[in-house]
């Protein structure tokens, strides 16, 4: 297939030779257009770790270029530039194509599928919990993939074509994904808010003094201690939902294939078995930049309108915004465009499951 993939960081480089090693066709489209210069000139990409080899994804010069040479598109860039990126595809996106968020954050989804309601588009929709891989880009022309994920949830805006969405999901990917049937499940799947929340909080130092440290090494019993409790916040909301999700046990044993035990104890057996990972070398980190407002503020709003406060995840929002001297909950431009605060519970999860009607 041909795949369309929008961002230049490390998830757009992993999912794009991860694509390529399966046989699929993939262009990247950068907004800036910085990222994807060498491999515009004909530059290849070359991966390592758990994808290795040489590949030649092409690089498409517009979000109209990449969206009309596409059968599926995928976006993997922070959720601080969904906004944007949506607003450049959407006047271009057809009926017949699969937009894949990945990983999906703060009703995405929802917001595309009002902006293709508004053209009279009715296009599948689908929202990951996490992305497929992870890892790190080290050049504009060398990814290392860390993992690729055995497990990943879905769910597809309409609920009416989830059968369309998940097979072209594994058509493109593979058999690793569980339909969790709700946006609204997946919209509570996302762990790396909570994971990041503690991870910063507990080495925040090392970020802002631009350290060399092992991520899972520094998962220390009390750091793991906070994201246990930050993930039965998270599991009491999507019980009192009627949700099922994973947890923070399965989702580091089915992303890190790590044998169950207590969080601290799961991420020094990543670090041995070297893949903890790199813990961030600067204060200005999409573990705080991202996560906060696009993570732990829409968790809290799903909590308040559940009637279950999330007091831990409350607390990160106002703690960083107060280390940072910013309005997290104020930077959130896909809430704030959706009037999520003006949203019954019943109209949120009637837009989870049909989104938005043709006008």
């Amino acid at each position: 297939m041909q795949v369309g993939i929008v961002g230049a960081g490390s998830i757009a480089f992993g999912t794009a030779v991860f694509l390529e090693q399966q046989g699929h066709h993939a262009t990247l489209w950068s907004p800036s257009g910085e990222r994807t210069k060498a491999l515009a000139k004909g530059e290849a990409l070359v991966a390592q770790g758990a994808v290795e080899g040489t590949f030649h994804p092409a690089a498409a010069a517009s979000a109209e270029a990449l969206v009309a040479g596409a059968e599926a598109i995928v976006i993997a860039l922070p959720a601080y530039g969904h906004k944007t990126v949506l607003d450049a595809i959407a006047p271009y996106i057809r009926a017949e194509q699969t937009v894949i968020i990945s990983s999906h954050a703060s009703f995405g989804a929802l917001y595309l599928s009002r902006l293709l309601a508004a053209r009279g588009v009715v296009a599948p929709v689908v929202g990951w919990g996490t992305t497929v891989v992870s890892g790190r880009q080290l050049s504009p022309t060398l990814v290392n993939v860390n993992t690729v994920r055995k497990k990943v949830d879905l769910a597809t805006v309409p609920a009416s074509r989830s059968a369309d969405g998940l097979s072209v999901c594994q058509t493109l990917f593979g058999d690793r994904f569980v339909d969790r049937g709700s946006l609204m499940a997946i919209a509570l799947s996302n762990l790396n808010p909570q994971n990041h929340m503690g991870i910063a909080l507990g080495n925040m130092t090392r970020m802002e003094r631009g350290e060399t440290w092992s991520q899972g090494q520094n998962v220390t019993p009390n750091v793991g201690r906070l994201l246990e409790q930050l993930d039965e916040e998270r599991i009491a909301i999507a019980t009192k939902l009627g949700l099922e999700v994973r947890n923070i046990f399965q989702h580091f044993h089915l992303s890190f294939h790590v044998p169950m035990s207590s969080i601290s104890q799961m991420n020094q057996e990543m670090h041995e078995a070297g893949n903890g990972g790199q813990g961030p070398t600067t204060a200005d980190s999409r573990y705080v930049t991202e996560d906060v407002p696009f993570g732990l503020v829409m968790t809290a709003k799903i909590g308040r309108l559940a009637g279950y406060p999330a007091e831990l995840h409350e607390a990160g929002v106002r703690i960083f915004s107060a280390m940072y001297g910013r309005d997290f909950t104020a930077e959130n431009d896909l809430l704030t465009a959706l009037d999520l605060d003006a949203m019954s519970l019943e109209t949120l999860n009637g837009l989870c499951r049909d989104g938005y009607a043709v006008a």
